[in-house]
């Protein structure tokens, strides 16, 4: 797949908008994609405006140290830090 030149411009600056808000329920997805591969995950991109804010969405985490992604072709690669991997085990809890 193509990645998007807006998507990519994302994640290459990783750069937000000042007035971006993260969405729970985006966040809660990404956050249970890579607790049960507790791995790095691969993520295909391509035009969709899906794919854009999928990519705001691991910026985010990114920024707040959750996360952290690289560009491989066509694909972005991303995986949990260690912190990253204590909060979503502390989110997905069913304590």
């Amino acid at each position: 797949m193509v990645v998007s030149s807006r998507t990519m411009d994302i994640i290459k600056t990783k750069k937000l908008e000042p007035n971006f808000e993260p969405s729970v329920k985006i966040l809660s997805h990404i956050f249970k994609t890579m607790e049960d591969d507790n791995k790095t995950t691969s993520l295909p991109f391509d035009n969709s405006p899906n794919y854009t804010k999928l990519a705001k969405h691991i910026i985010w985490l990114e920024q707040k140290g959750l996360a952290k992604s690289t560009i491989d072709k066509s694909k972005i690669n991303v995986g949990l830090t260690a912190k990253g991997r204590v909060f979503a085990s502390t989110i997905s809890s069913d304590k």
